[in-house]
Parts: structure tokens; C-alpha cells; sequence
């Protein structure tokens, strides 16, 4: 009878019956089929897995998270990874030797194709879908094993369904690769270990996942096995899931302190970070150096606001964090440079004008006063001809530059003028005009 329906015929009531797997189990020999035809990476296996590797690595260098979950659906990985947890569980040397060297070159074919591709392709910007994969923890640990045993129990069943696809997906074996691929590309050995460390842990716990599930199911042991194998294995099993393990935890625990730090430092930012005319432009805050920088614009944060939060982190568990303010922009400041040199243009302009008003005030005086001399000198020309019919003609003309008003007059005469006559005709017009004359020209002519 097939050990599979020995166990049916137990019958499961109550709660467990909806967590029960037997009635759906498929054969022990057809998932151990199931697993080992995947374990060869030759023929179709092997260029599925270098199309695949190529898929990723665009996807990763374009950033483009749609083509790396189309990598990871194709990606054959999983197989001698599963395999390795299926000969740990069934205590099978010979699968877990076949499934060692062929996982050993698969992953030696995909870090040779995605160090090609990069080597090639003129993008070498590490993008977001890159870094995410060189920072492994604790947290990966769980998705690993959480995927590994949604696949292994997939597999063993009848109704396969998607999950398998889905595990492939969470556990994400060929980015990685990828990513260490393209660490050795561009000599960023930060990436490749991060990235290879990330692979390590999908691989061992996937096989975890599959090695406690063949146990759970009571898969039977291979027929070469011996109580002194066995327990060889399960110490390697320890051994491997240990040293994979407690480094993980390590980095998860500093996560967890870095998120916890974020969170704090963002707290303390909303609630005391806050000013009248000043706004926040930028933030960059590291747990490593234990740091916040802020970038304040608007109006200039002084040492002793700066000093009064510094003291304000304690307040947030933050005693020993440094706090860096940098004003970029002081647009109080800004605002009164412009005022002032906009009063200043204004008073500048308003001087100007000024002048200008004057200056045309003082032309059309001149103007006027020439006007109001034309006819002023035709009216004394006049009077002049009454008194000396022989002055023929009489031009006068102000003194402009002088401090008070003064004339010059210019005459023309028919016959000879004597100086008596001149000084004669100079009281007259210094009285007429009420100003006194600088002096009386005649002009000679033809007598």
C-alpha cells in the first residue's frame, strides 16, 4: 500500500481538517520525479536560465521592476535549491551531490552572464532596484523561508495552483545573482557581497523550508542511508542555517535601529523643527554617523534657537545625535536687500527728476524772459526814436549769468553819438528800465 494512502485513512475532524495537506498530497515518487528532473541544468534548463539571467540584469539596469518579476517567473534556480532540501530530508547523498554541483554551475553560468552584460551595456548607474538587493537581514531570512515552504508545499500537491510562481517571485533567486554580477562589473565589491550574501540566504532557507516540509510529510529515506549519515546531515544542517543566520539577524537588528532612529528624528523634526517664515527644504539623516542635517529657507535660524534644539533631542532619545542646520535661503533678508535697493533706485530717480524740473523751470524762465524782452524792446525802441530820431536802431539784451538783472543794449545811429550823448541816453534807460546798464555798444555804420 502507498504510504500516502495509509495516512488517508485517518480521518481529521474539527479545525485541523482545513489545515490538512494528505488528501491533497500527491505520490512521494512523483514529487521526487517532480524535483530531481529540475536539478540538471542542461539542454532547455540551462538556456532558460542564461535568458532569464539576461532578462534581470535589464531589468535591473533600466530599473524596471515589471521585467525582473518576468525574470524571476522563468528562472529555473529553484529546482536544485529544493532539490538540496529534498536530499537533506530524505537523507539521499547522491540528490544533494547532484543538486550542490549543479546549483554550484548554475550560479557560476549566471554570475558569468550578468557580469557580461554589464560589462557591455553603457548603463552602469546603480538604480533602486539594484540597492535593494545588497543590504540583506533577518527579514529576508523569513521571506525565504515563508517562499521556500509555500513552494515545497505547492509542489506536493495535487492542485499546484500558482504558488510556486509566487514563491519564485518572493524569494527572488536571480536578481541577486545579477547584482553580484553586477558588482564585479564595475568593481563595486560592495554589491556583490551584499547580493551574494542575499542568494546564500534565499538558497539555504528555501532548502529549510523544504527539508523541514519532507519531514513534516514523512517522505521515506533513501535506501543508502544510515542512522551515522543522518545525523551527519542534520549537524550540517544546523551548521549551514547557523552560520547563514546570525549574520542576518545582526543586520536586521541594525534595520530595526536605523528605523527606529528615522522615526524618532522624523518626530522630532515635525514637532520642533517648525518657525514662523522658514521652511524646511531638505533633510538627510544618517544612523550611521548618528546625524541630521537640515537645509532651513525663509528667515535665518540663530545659534541660540540652533542650540535650543540640540537640547530638545534628548527629549526624543536622541541625546547623542548632532544636529546641522545650514540656511540656504534667507528670504527675510533677501527681502529687505531688495527694499533697500529699491528705496535707494526710488530716491535716486526722485533726485533726478528734481534736477530735470529745475533745469526745464530754468529754461523756460529764460524763455519767457526772452519773449517778455522782445516785446519790452520794440516798446523802447519806440521811446527812443521819440527822443533821438537819429539812433536808427536799439536791440537790448539781458545779462543772464549775472547774480541780478541787468541789460546791455546795442544801438545803431545815423549820424555820430557822442559820449555825452551816450551817458545821456544811459540814465535814461537805467531809469526807464529801473536797472542798471552794463554798458551801451554802438554799432558804426556808414554815416
Amino acid at each position: 500500500m502507498n504510504p500516502n494512502t495509509e495516512k488517508n485513512t485517518k480521518q481529521v475532524h474539527g479545525l485541523a481538517r482545513f489545515f490538512h495537506l494528505l488528501d491533497e498530497q500527491e505520490d512521494y515518487q512523483q514529487i521526487t520525479e517532480t524535483i530531481t528532473k529540475g536539478v540538471v541544468f542542461s539542454g532547455t534548463n540551462l538556456w532558460v536560465l542564461v535568458f532569464a539571467i539576461f532578462v534581470a540584469s535589464v531589468g535591473l539596469n533600466v530599473n524596471s521592476t515589471a521585467v525582473i518579476i518576468g525574470a524571476m517567473l522563468i528562472s529555473p534556480l529553484m529546482s536544485p535549491i529544493m532539490g538540496i532540501g529534498l536530499g537533506l530530508g530524505t537523507y539521499d547523498l547522491d540528490l544533494i551531490k547532484r543538486s550542490i554541483q549543479n546549483l554550484s554551475f548554475a550560479v557560476g553560468v549566471s554570475l558569468f552572464a550578468s557580469t557580461l552584460y554589464f560589462l557591455i551595456s553603457p548603463l552602469n548607474q546603480a538604480h533602486s532596484e539594484l540597492f535593494a538587493r545588497t543590504s540583506p537581514n533577518i527579514y529576508d531570512v523569513l521571506i525565504a523561508f515563508f517562499g521556500g515552504l509555500a513552494g515545497i508545499i505547492a509542489i506536493t500537491s495535487k492542485q499546484k495552483g500558482n504558488a510556486l510562481q509566487g514563491a519564485a517571485i518572493a524569494t527572488a533567486l536571480m536578481p541577486p545573482l545579477c547584482t553580484a554580477g553586477f558588482g564585479i562589473a564595475t568593481l563595486q565589491w560592495d554589491f556583490f557581497f551584499g547580493a551574494f550574501y542575499l542568494f546564500i540566504i534565499n538558497s539555504v532557507f528555501i532548502s529549510l523550508a523544504t527539508y523541514v516540509t519532507v519531514r513534516l510529510l514523512k517522505f521515506p529515506s533513501a535506501n543508502n542511508s544510515n542512522p551515522q549519515s543522518q545525523l551527519f546531515l542534520k549537524r550540517i544542517v544546523i551548521a549551514v542555517v547557523s552560520l547563514t543566520l546570525i549574520p542576518s539577524i545582526y543586520l536586521g537588528y541594525q534595520l530595526t535601529q536605523a528605523e527606529r532612529f528615522n522615526f524618532k528624528v522624523n518626530q522630532f523634526i515635525e514637532n520642533e523643527v517648525v518657525f514662523e517664515d522658514s521652511y524646511l527644504l531638505n533633510k538627510n539623516i544618517s544612523f550611521a554617523e548618528n546625524s541630521i542635517f537640515l537645509t532651513i529657507g525663509g528667515s535665518e535660524i540663530d545659534s541660540a534657537t540652533q542650540k535650543e534644539l540640540q537640547e530638545k533631542l534628548k527629549l526624543y532619545e536622541l541625546k547623542n545625535t548632532q544636529l546641522v542646520i545650514k540656511n540656504t535661503l534667507s528670504f527675510k533678508n533677501q527681502y529687505q536687500e531688495l527694499n533697500r535697493e529699491r528705496n535707494n533706485r526710488v530716491s535716486y530717480l526722485s533726485n533726478e527728476i528734481l534736477l530735470k524740473q529745475k533745469e526745464v523751470l530754468l529754461y523756460k524762465q529764460k524763455l519767457d524772459s526772452i519773449n517778455d524782452l522782445e516785446e519790452f524792446n520794440s516798446l523802447i525802441v519806440k521811446e527812443i526814436n521819440a527822443l533821438y530820431p537819429y539812433i536808427k536802431t536799439t536791440h537790448l539784451s539781458k545779462n543772464l549769468q549775472a547774480d541780478s538783472l541787468s541789460y546791455q543794449v546795442f544801438i545803431s545811429s545815423t549820424k555820430p553819438i557822442n559820449q555825452k550823448e551816450i551817458n545821456n541816453l544811459k540814465k535814461w534807460l537805467e531809469i526807464r528800465l529801473n536797472t542798471l546798464l552794463i554798458g551801451i555798444y554802438v554799432i558804426k555804420e556808414e554815416y
